[in-house]
């Protein structure tokens, strides 16, 4: 099991992140850049004030019929944000990311907004963890067998 820390160790720790104030605009065209789905929503003083999504988007600008250009992303973030700290397991972050129905999950300390966790690499970090112990598991079945056969003398 592997905690926060040191998957954010491996992976980096940059944040892409927006002001509360920013018009949606120039947030959607971010994302764009960025290539991502999510980005963090600091306060003035560089607290996590929320978390601003394509789904945040559609579902109160588009279906609402506002313009991007005059909305700030204060009213349309998601403020009521599930954090975790860096001491947390993996397989908890994708526990909380799966029952609050999450893809994006901020890493606290304290205060301070220390990385962020995305649904789509911690998938990939297990399944990457589950070949690894398929690998394992395999030689250990090659060395059962050949030291059942003979062809491995006993130590």
């Amino acid at each position: 099991m592997h905690s926060v820390r040191q998957f954010l160790d491996r992976k980096g720790r940059d944040v892409w992140s927006v002001r509360a104030e920013a018009p949606v605009f120039d947030v959607l065209k971010m994302m764009a850049e960025k290539n991502c789905g999510a980005l963090v929503v600091l306060d003035e003083s560089d607290q996590l004030a929320g978390v601003i999504s394509e789904r945040d988007y559609a579902r109160k600008v588009a279906l609402l019929r506002k313009t991007s250009i005059n909305t700030p992303v204060s009213e349309i973030m998601t403020a009521d944000v599930v954090t975790v700290t860096e001491g947390e397991s993996l397989d908890h972050c994708l526990s909380l990311m799966s029952t609050h129905n999450i893809r994006h999950l901020p890493v606290v300390e304290g205060k301070k907004l220390v990385g962020v966790l995305g649904i789509g690499e911690l998938v990939q970090h297990k399944m990457e963890e589950a070949k690894q112990k398929i690998v394992i598991k395999e030689q250990e079945v090659q060395q059962l067998t050949k030291y059942v056969s003979g062809s491995l003398a006993y130590r």
